[in-house]
């Protein structure tokens, strides 16, 4: 059978990825920026530091280590200090999840277009799939910040299809959010729950959101043969 039927026995023309927690190993560098930030500075983080910042924004986060460890710097030096350490962490360091690019490398077999659909900086997330081999595999990145909206809103799944030309119904869309995975179904694109162990809490809401839970990325061959 040729790359373009087996597509169309599927029914999919397109897939939509996440990145962080999707395709790159990245979620543990969100879940403990102040550990990493105050360990850089040769400070001793308190237990329980991470879920104390969870909730709060970057800014806040920054004036909340400035007071609790007595930090000289002001607050936008502290932030300024902490971006850059996430910059370096994509540029450096970030790898891909295990059986990323043989699942990439498979639906392009199968003639699906790719394109992805991330909240990260552009240019963060160009830096670390060009520099794990990645890029050439994506139509496009789309970012949250560069549409104005959150993935609460399916803006940028509809937008992101419309580029592959695709509809919402032929596309798969990849998350390891349930949030997002929500919205995307909502919308009527095909969603797939992907784990991530430094992820979603709601593990048992992706499984039930999403058409198909992967606990592994390489578990997808089997569903799109069967």
């Amino acid at each position: 059978m040729c790359k373009k039927d087996e597509a169309q026995k599927n029914g999919i023309r397109g897939a939509i990825f996440d990145l962080d927690g999707v395709l790159l190993d990245s979620m543990s560098v969100w879940n403990d920026l102040g550990v990493r930030y105050l360990k850089k500075r040769g400070i001793e983080p308190k237990d329980g530091l991470g879920q104390i910042l969870f909730s709060m924004s970057m800014e806040q986060g920054a004036d909340y280590l400035k007071e609790q460890y007595h930090l000289p710097d002001t607050p936008q030096e502290i932030l300024n200090g902490i971006e850059q350490m996430i910059q370096d962490f994509y540029f450096y360091e970030v790898q891909p999840k295990e059986g990323a690019k043989e699942l990439l490398q498979f639906l392009q077999k199968q003639n699906v277009k790719m394109i992805t659909a991330t909240s990260s900086p552009r240019e963060h997330v160009t830096k670390a799939l060009q520099r794990i081999g990645l890029f050439d595999y994506l139509e496009q990145i789309y970012t949250t910040g560069e549409v104005g909206e959150s993935k609460h809103s399916p803006l940028i799944y509809q937008l992101a299809a419309e580029s592959l030309g695709t509809k919402p119904e032929e596309t798969l869309v990849f998350e390891d959010s349930l949030y997002a995975l929500k919205t995307a179904k909502k919308a009527g694109f095909r969603a797939i729950g992907v784990y991530d162990a430094d992820g979603e809490t709601d593990q048992e809401g992706v499984r039930q959101t999403g058409e198909l839970y992967l606990k592994r990325l390489s578990e997808f061959e089997q569903y799109w043969t069967n």
